[in-house]
């Protein structure tokens, strides 16, 4: 099973964003869309799938937060 947590784009180069998770950061590949700093996404074997929008985001983060915990 695989669970995809939002991240937030820190930085975009080309078409290589840089991707904050709170706990460490991680590289995505843009194909196709326009993506800025400060969207929250979704990533799939390193590959930008789709954004999340900011209020969604930040309640799944507070969830997943209280689960790990």
């Amino acid at each position: 099973m695989c669970l995809l947590v939002p991240g937030k784009i820190i930085s975009i180069v080309d078409a290589l964003a840089t991707i904050d998770y709170g706990t460490e950061q991680r590289t995505g590949l843009i194909v196709e869309g326009d993506y800025a700093v400060g969207d929250y996404v979704l990533i799939q074997g390193g590959i930008i799938l789709q954004k999340v929008p900011g209020k969604e985001a930040e309640r799944s983060l507070n969830l997943y937060r209280e689960a790990i915990s």
